[in-house]
């Protein structure tokens, strides 16, 4: 009996970790601090704003490209969402947060 409550103990005191993954997000803000690095991105479809830290301050997100992103959710007492990887969304090369003119104006002419 002891024995499996100690098993219970173990599980429940160490942080769960869930994947995650999320696509067409765009560079809001990066933040430095010394033990890492923390990119807001907004994901254009669902309007959602993700806060994602990178404790190896080595992933390079440009603004206005669109990125895949994956990595690991804790889910202890706070919501953090760990990244571990980075690459451009190239399904939706050409999308852009930059806002396009109302007239049109800017774009290629029409022949």
């Amino acid at each position: 009996m002891a024995e499996g409550l100690q098993s219970l103990r173990f599980r429940f005191s160490h942080p769960f970790m869930f994947n995650f993954s999320a696509n067409h997000l765009f560079l809001l803000s990066r933040t430095e601090y010394p033990s890492c690095a923390v990119f807001l991105l907004r994901d254009l479809d669902t309007k959602r704003v993700y806060r994602l830290y990178d404790f190896t301050k080595a992933q390079l997100i440009r603004p206005n490209v669109a990125y895949c992103v994956a990595g690991k959710v804790n889910s202890a007492d706070k919501l953090y969402l760990v990244l571990e990887s980075v690459r451009p969304d190239t399904r939706r090369i050409g999308s852009s947060m930059v806002p396009v003119p109302a007239d049109g104006a800017g774009g290629l002419p029409i022949a």
